[in-house]
């Protein structure tokens, strides 16, 4: 039962990158781009913890953590960015 969570979770995080990918290309706005970096930022933060699942190395949450708060941090800094404009 928990393999097959684990590949509807590997699936669903594959599909969220497809449409992530697509989401950057097609974005008409800086906005819409941002929003979908971060999304991805996002779906990275959940294939690091599932690797860390995988591989029994909870080390990689503190990663993902980490990787969080910066991304956070960027994704604020953008928007004050694009608030201000050129």
């Amino acid at each position: 039962m928990a393999d097959i969570i684990l590949q509807i979770a590997v699936v669903l995080i594959f599909l969220s990158i497809v449409l992530g990918v697509l989401r950057l290309i097609i974005g008409r706005t800086a906005v819409d781009r941002v929003v979908a970096i971060d999304m991805l930022t996002v779906v990275s933060i959940a294939m690091i913890a599932l690797y860390a699942h995988l591989s029994g190395r909870f080390v990689y949450i503190d990663v993902a953590l980490v990787y969080g708060l910066l991304s956070f941090l960027a994704v604020l800094a953008i928007a004050r960015f694009l608030e201000k404009g050129p």
